[in-house]
């Protein structure tokens, strides 16, 4: 997809691309010096690097940055047949990495980026320094709200996410509750769902979300929790809105046992896009920590 001009306004940014495995292109925002240390921002569902480009613009004067879009979102390719699964995007995420020949990797994590972030350094965590953790899980839940069952159910869901973009859509005032989104903001997270054929992946990763044993993601999310043992040694912020109506405080009490030497910085009035959502608070919070590394 290309960057309209209204939107390059929000995203000043020329994205690279990396062709992954399966031969989809990957887009990805790589700016800041030159060097094989790196902050990496990984996105969920429905957003793309587009949630990240303020802290992008106040890390990148200092610290090379790296936000890809997962396949099938923000300006990604988008195939229809594509493997769309934690372990699959996992694996994209090696790929990116070791294309630009890392060696120390700060991660930062929000929504479906939990994950597969840390499903990653599970896999490399030599690679990991910081880890910066915004209202995300990389464990299971056999729960989930009701308007996301109904997204996730098999045959209205589909109808809903793709035909009706009743995902993204209503994502971006729900994921709001400090404030409102202007209208370039909205336009900007939604620009790369404009169409059913667009909103693959955003229907493919509320299908993915494991519940139990029998899910094709379910092992490799336990994986993925595993592997949190690796990272209890690591300096740790965690950033969370406490009006998230997804990843509610259960899910911050259990990053606080993951990570018992994280600070954390709970806003009450904060929604579930928190870095958006008290953008003037978390980006200078979130790059005062990370500038450190």
């Amino acid at each position: 997809m290309q960057i309209p001009v209204w939107l390059a306004g929000e995203y000043p940014f020329v994205p690279k691309s990396l062709v992954t495995a399966s031969g989809a292109r990957m887009s990805y925002v790589d700016l800041g010096p030159r060097r094989d240390e790196a902050v990496l921002m990984l996105h969920g569902n429905p957003t793309w690097s587009f949630y990240y480009r303020k802290l992008v613009d106040a890390l990148a004067p200092t610290i090379r940055c790296i936000a890809p879009d997962h396949i099938g979102m923000g300006l990604s390719e988008k195939p229809e047949n594509y493997d769309y699964t934690l372990a699959t995007r996992i694996a994209d995420v090696e790929a990116l990495v070791a294309s630009l020949k890392l060696s120390r990797v700060h991660l930062v994590v929000h929504d479906w980026g939990g994950a597969i972030g840390f499903g990653f350094a599970a896999r490399h965590p030599g690679l990991i320094g910081r880890v910066t953790v915004l209202n995300t899980a990389a464990f299971a839940s056999t729960r989930i709200p009701a308007r996301i069952a109904l997204c996730k159910a098999p045959l209205i869901g589909p109808l809903l996410v793709r035909g009706l973009n009743g995902f993204a859509w209503p994502a971006t005032w729900m994921s709001m509750q400090r404030r409102s989104l202007t209208k370039n903001e909205r336009a900007g997270f939604l620009f790369p769902y404009n169409s059913w054929a667009n909103r693959v992946a955003v229907s493919a990763f509320v299908r993915d979300i494991p519940l139990d044993a029998s899910h094709r993601s379910w092992a490799a999310l336990a994986e993925v929790e595993q592997g949190l043992r690796h990272f209890r040694d690591r300096p740790a912020m965690i950033v969370w809105g406490g009006r998230d109506f997804c990843f509610n405080d259960s899910f911050l009490a259990k990053w606080r046992e993951v990570l018992p030497q994280a600070a954390v910085h709970r806003l009450a009035d904060a929604g579930h896009y928190v870095l958006e959502d008290a953008r003037d608070e978390v980006v200078p919070r979130v790059a005062a920590f990370l500038g450190g590394a």
